[in-house]
């Protein structure tokens, strides 16, 4: 058993006394990082057309969660922490608990939201922080529902900041890039042929012909 196994015991006996709570705590539980999806399509939409820079931020926030999980999922195998529903005694988790190679440490639904959140808080300030308390909600909810032991949380959260803030190193350089290619298609647009400019249309005098109106 884990060091925090007393604490886990303490939030997920709580879960099962408040009954109304559970149902909708399971669904976030499970299903709200697939919140981040909407999220990054209008933070994508809305810099298409804005600076290099800004399209380089928005970028960055889908990349960073698959950066994320691949951390996640290494620190998964490396550490090989069995799920707390399964080690600690009488443990009456809300969620039914994941196959034994469904390791716990760190959770990767928290990975996923705070690598969303930091890379948001480099898009838009005001985003980034609403992002960040969906990220502790997320992480919050993981121990409510039993799957996940406290420090596997806290664990997933460093990780997901941590590479979300990478950014700060690695859009500079998306933005180099994303000017580059938004300059080549300029000039690519300006350099190419126009289609129907010199084509004699309808009562127009053909070329070194006569006027037949």
């Amino acid at each position: 058993m884990s060091f925090d196994s007393g604490l886990y015991e303490d939030v997920t006996d709580f879960a099962q006394s408040v009954g109304w709570l559970a149902g909708p705590a399971e669904v976030f539980s499970e299903y709200g990082v697939v919140l981040v999806a909407p999220v990054i399509l209008a933070l994508l939409w809305r810099a298409r057309r804005r600076s290099a820079a800004e399209l380089a931020a928005a970028v960055w926030v889908p990349v960073a969660i698959g950066v994320a999980l691949v951390f996640d999922t290494v620190l998964k195998y490396a550490f090989a922490e069995v799920r707390p529903c399964r080690v600690v005694p009488g443990a009456h988790p809300l969620l039914p608990c994941d196959p034994p190679a469904d390791y716990a440490f760190p959770s990767n639904h928290t990975v996923i939201a705070a690598a969303f959140a930091a890379a948001v808080l480099l898009v838009h300030r005001r985003w980034g922080w609403w992002s960040m308390a969906f990220a502790v909600l997320v992480a919050i909810s993981r121990v409510y529902t039993g799957a996940h032991y406290p420090h596997d949380v806290v664990a997933g959260l460093a990780v997901g900041a941590g590479v979300g803030l990478l950014g700060l190193a690695v859009i500079p350089r998306l933005a180099e890039l994303a000017g580059r290619f938004r300059d080549h298609r300029r000039a690519s647009a300006r350099s190419a042929p126009r289609r129907g400019r010199g084509r004699p249309g309808f009562g127009s005098r053909p070329p070194g012909g006569t006027d037949l109106r």
